[in-house]
């Protein structure tokens, strides 16, 4: 046992140990015993303090020149501690356990007495499906929730994770998305932070139940087929003094230096990314949601916070020791968590949330990336978002705010984000941002949403957005619901559950997203129309997107498309039933036996009035899903 521990330790401090959750911390070794593992490098003394001892302190023993702490002491579980250090000046602080696995509930920070938790997984089908179908050729749509305020009770407090089993999965699963990425459920303190400020990189926030309710939601999930990300943030930490702050008197978890330890645009403390054991402490944090809690992927939160040392305000000339802007540490940190986590699970996501132009970011390390699956493309939502928030006939002059996008969507892989971001801080929800009375409004909302679904790059899309939710998010209360009862708000939901169907049944616009075979542009350069084809591998296999971004209707508009034959239309933005206006739908085009804009064939439609048309070929083995099929309203 102390051979294997000085091989542990020794990994440790060589950042080496992604598996270091299993040994620090608590740990039972008895049926009533417990063994503590602590470090505190620059300590002059660490003892565990707790309900078992009457909050008396329990004297660890260093463990050589390790920097690290170890003891015994009886204890039940559940019950609450903290790790009391005295630091080399002399004082007495207390401060939590970085590894503890359940915390009591806010304001409190002690940690509780727990076993790593324990589940009996039922999802045996679902991860071996997961290494047999890798994402990038697979439909990807997301769906991004804030467990705290999808939905509440009466009295306002916050739905369990045992009653989001019941509340939260069937919805997500019957509206057509793939995964459901979670704003971060780590433990944290205030609910104004919506996760982003942790102190728990191992535990499940005790708001909503204890670990085993979190690893039942996660089951459950994968059960229905539901997929499950989780926001995990390794730049930076809550600055409160009982938490990781100056840990053992000294910097411990951040950097050395007060300027680059301080993050002032999030008011936290940045992790020192060059230290051997943060590194182990982070890498483990990840190995941690990914191995013991079975999460599909992490959305790694302000990637471009560790790219660059002029990020942050106050920032702006910092440089590294060769003079440029780039973190190298932060950057070197990034290549290895991703090599470590896909040695482990090849099959996982690690999305990068980052809004700078870094280069290769989900491209593969060997190659001279940053090794993630994905990338937010914060650029397309940033354009599209001033699109579509500017009045029809004033963004006439501004189309290339869409078309440019195009230049750039295979630089990387990349998800479309409309996220959280994008509805908070006097933003204005989605459906707010839209120009024009509320009719028109929606008819953007929909139009946007057809944009978003069929641009290549896998989607994502933030709670409430699906049915054009008129207030911005508040993390302190509901989704309102009750704008279900409104006519447009409920087409909206249709329209959207429509469009998730549509896209989970069409392969060309998921199985070439990253190449330049999945899209061929046939009307850019337009100030009011866009029309483009998205592809399939198999031969054929082709989806027809026509955009009309102005308020008029287009009579008798010729359409390229890439073969002669009957074509049907799939999508209608306009129908009565989506919240439009059509009520006698176009189903059937053949086309004209004439070329147009270079491409074989064309066919002549009707183009809705501030609306979008989907069109694919028509052959005899098309069996229509009930989701797909675009009916006639009268």
């Amino acid at each position: 046992m102390a051979e294997d521990l000085a091989k542990w330790l020794y990994l440790f401090n060589r950042g080496q140990d992604n598996q270091s959750f299993r040994r620090f911390g608590a740990h039972r070794v008895g049926a009533d015993q417990w063994q503590f593992l602590v470090w505190a490098p620059h300590a002059r003394t660490v003892a565990i303090v707790g309900e078992f001892s009457a909050w008396q302190p329990v004297l660890l023993t260093p463990v050589g020149e390790t920097g690290c702490w170890l003891g015994q002491h009886p204890g039940q579980a559940g019950q609450l501690y903290k790790v009391q250090i005295t630091t080399a000046k002399g004082e007495v602080v207390e401060k939590i356990d970085p590894y503890g696995f359940a915390f009591e509930k806010k304001p409190g920070t002690a940690a509780r007495l727990s076993d790593l938790p324990a589940h009996q997984w039922g999802d045996a089908a679902w991860l071996a499906k997961r290494r047999t179908q890798l994402s990038y050729d697979q439909p990807l749509n997301i769906y991004e929730l804030h467990l705290g305020s999808f939905k509440r009770h009466e009295d306002g407090s916050y739905l369990t994770y045992r009653e989001a089993i019941a509340q939260v999965l069937p919805y997500v699963k019957e509206m057509g998305y793939t995964h459901l990425e979670l704003m971060p459920l780590m433990e944290h303190l205030l609910d104004a932070s919506w996760g982003y400020q942790l102190m728990g990189y191992f535990a499940p926030t005790s708001r909503f139940g204890s670990p085993a309710d979190f690893l039942a939601l996660i089951d459950a999930a994968h059960q229905l087929g539901l997929g499950v990300i989780m926001d995990w943030v390794p730049g930076h930490f809550i600055r409160n003094t009982d938490t990781l702050a100056q840990f053992d008197g000294t910097a411990t978890f951040e950097y050395a230096d007060p300027h680059r330890a301080d993050n002032v645009r999030w008011g936290t403390w940045n992790f020192d990314l060059g230290k051997a054991q943060v590194q182990s402490f982070l890498l483990s944090s990840a190995m941690f949601w990914l191995d013991w809690c079975h999460l599909d992927g992490l959305r790694v939160d302000a990637v471009s916070n560790m790219l660059y040392m002029d990020y942050d305000a106050g920032k702006e000339h910092d440089r590294n020791r060769n003079g440029g802007r780039e973190n190298l540490e932060g950057t070197a940190f990034l290549k290895r968590l991703n090599t470590e986590v896909f040695a482990a699970h090849p099959d996982v996501l690690m999305i990068a949330e980052e809004s700078s132009d870094y280069p290769q970011v989900s491209a593969p390390i060997d190659a001279g990336g940053l090794g993630f699956n994905y990338k937010w493309n914060m650029g397309w939502m940033n354009d599209t978002l001033k699109y579509f928030s500017t009045d029809p006939y004033a963004r006439r002059q501004h189309i290339d705010q869409l078309t440019f996008s195009w230049v750039y969507m295979q630089n990387e892989q990349f998800i479309l984000p409309f996220s959280h971001d994008e509805v908070v801080h006097g933003k204005k929800s989605l459906m707010h941002k839209m120009p024009g009375d509320r009719y028109n409004q929606f008819a953007n909302l929909r139009t946007m949403a057809v944009w978003q679904m069929t641009f290549p790059g896998k989607k994502l899309l933030f709670m409430g957005s699906e049915w054009g939710q008129f207030l911005e998010w508040r993390d302190w209360s509901q989704l309102e619901w009750v704008d279900l009862a409104d006519p447009l708000n409920a087409k909206m939901q249709t329209f959207t559950k429509a469009l998730n169907h549509l896209y989970l049944h069409t392969p060309a616009l998921w199985q070439q997203d990253f190449q330049g075979a999945g899209i061929t542009i046939t009307i850019g350069d337009r100030p009011d129309v866009i029309a483009f084809e998205r592809h399939g591998k198999r031969a054929g296999d082709c989806l027809i997107v026509a955009l009309n971004l102005l308020p008029e209707e287009r009579q008798a508009f010729v359409l390229p498309v890439p073969a002669a034959g009957t074509y049907e239309v799939v999508l209608n933005t306009e129908s009565a039933r989506f919240g439009g206006t059509w009520t006698h739908l176009q189903r059937i085009v053949r086309s004209r036996g004439i070329p147009e804009r270079g491409r074989p064939d064309s066919v002549t439609v009707v183009l809705p009035a501030m609306g979008a048309l989907l069109l694919r070929p028509l052959t005899e083995k098309v069996n229509l899903d009930s989701h797909l099929e675009v009916r006639s309203d009268d």
